[in-house]
């Protein structure tokens, strides 16, 4: 059972990526699922949570605007669009699962997958 994040890379700023997040053993649709950030030397910050069904969506405001997330679960899949990014948006960004409801923490995560690196050139 396990949770892959995948898409990240070098980009500049003012770019875009879009982050995907695919689940093996582990039917994403049966949680609500989030992508949490970590740059070094920072604490974890939660920058998007989505609902079970998608209908409920989280984004802080230190995204907002520029992040989407959206989840398609036909294809047990998580996705995050990431647009005009900064060289602030660099880190390691990790698809997590949680048993609760969509939240605003990253603490709210209970089952994580590996990261992708994003990073931000100015």
């Amino acid at each position: 059972v396990q949770l892959q994040a995948s898409g990240g890379g070098p980009v500049q700023a003012g770019g875009s990526l879009r982050l995907s997040c695919t689940a093996d053993g582990f039917f994403l649709g049966s949680s609500a699922i989030g992508w949490v950030r970590q740059a070094p030397g920072k604490a974890r910050e939660l920058v998007g949570c989505i609902s079970r069904d998608g209908s409920g969506i989280y984004i802080p405001r230190s995204v907002e605007g520029r992040f989407t997330i959206s989840r398609d679960n036909g294809k047990n899949t998580m996705y995050l669009q990431m647009n005009s990014l900064k060289s602030e948006d660099t880190a390691v960004y990790y698809c997590a699962a949680t048993s609760s409801a969509v939240g605003k923490s990253a603490a709210i995560m209970n089952f994580w997958g590996q990261g992708t690196q994003v990073t931000v050139s100015s």
